[in-house]
């Protein structure tokens, strides 16, 4: 069977190897600044450099149209920095497993805000949905022994609140890697002068060298464009419900290379966000369902 030009185990393995770029993002992260292998200034400059490299690369190879237009925007290009350099800076504090949900959380529930500012309207299990996942991150970050830096929380909020608005920004763009290429090289003026801002506590070993380029070149960028061919088998449900896993997978990744534990609060809070969110996934297909259908019966009427 083919789905969107290929067939259906292409695209489960595709998406499998981009879920796990994606989870590997947040462990290269803690090893590099988590050990002080590398100071989150220059962990991000050179993931946003190496990955703008790739990208680039990628995209003026694979694109048909080598004339075609840049498609990105400044704007979407300082959001992508926004998340990169609080991601970089949340992950001095939180573990692996951790971050990774707060930053999926965010972004999710920023996406979801963001509709129903634009005037969708959800059905209950969207709302309902919505609250679980809400409570389970307020109960992940409440006080308590085994809580997040709050700091680091915050940072990790905003970082997924920013990637929630790039995401929303990207939304029908025409040539998807083109415009994530296209956004990361504009993220390169930011990336410098963030460099010549820190330059006092620039702090680079070879390993945490490393860990940025392997995040920016292989994570991000090698990640993105194996994420983008899935897309082409995975209709907008399944598209967003496989992402579920990747805090998941982050916070296995943690435990395996970085002997992180996983605490019952990280547990329970991980089953109601990730539960919560599936669920307002699915409550916001059941709407754009329920339109299209209205769309199409007047057509079958004719």
């Amino acid at each position: 069977m083919k789905a969107g030009g290929q067939t259906s185990g292409v695209t489960a393995i595709l998406t499998l190897i981009a879920m796990l770029a994606f989870a590997a993002n947040s462990v290269l992260a803690r090893l590099g600044l988590g050990e002080s292998a590398i100071d989150p200034a220059s962990y991000t400059a050179v993931r946003l450099l190496s990955g703008a490299a790739t990208l680039w690369a990628v995209a003026r190879f694979s694109s048909q149209d080598k004339t075609a237009a840049s498609p990105g925007s400044w704007p979407s290009g300082a959001m992508l920095f926004l998340y990169a350099i609080t991601f970089s800076f949340a992950y001095i504090t939180l573990s692996t497993g951790t971050g990774a949900l707060i930053l999926f959380a965010a972004v999710q529930i920023t996406m979801i805000a963001m509709g129903l500012y634009s005037g969708e309207r959800p059905r209950p299990l969207e709302w309902l949905g919505l609250l679980i996942a809400i409570i389970g991150l307020i109960y992940l970050l409440s006080p308590g022994i085994t809580a997040p830096s709050l700091l680091g929380s915050f940072l990790m909020l905003l970082a997924g609140i920013a990637w929630g608005v790039y995401s929303i920004r990207g939304r029908g763009a025409v040539n998807p890697m083109g415009a994530t290429a296209d956004n990361f090289m504009r993220t390169v003026p930011f990336a410098l002068i963030m460099l010549f801002i820190f330059y006092s506590k620039i702090k680079i070993s070879q390993p945490g060298f490393f860990y940025a380029l392997i995040s920016g070149a292989i994570s991000s960028g090698v990640g993105y464009a194996i994420w983008y061919a899935a897309l082409r088998g995975l209709t907008a449900t399944r598209a967003a419900t496989v992402q579920l896993s990747v805090p998941v997978l982050a916070a296995v990744g943690g435990v395996i290379f970085l002997s992180e534990a996983i605490t019952p609060r990280l547990a329970i809070a991980s089953v109601a966000i990730l539960s919560g969110i599936g669920m307002a996934v699915l409550g916001h297909q059941q709407v754009v369902n329920a339109a299209s259908i209205e769309t199409d019966a007047p057509e079958r009427r004719a």
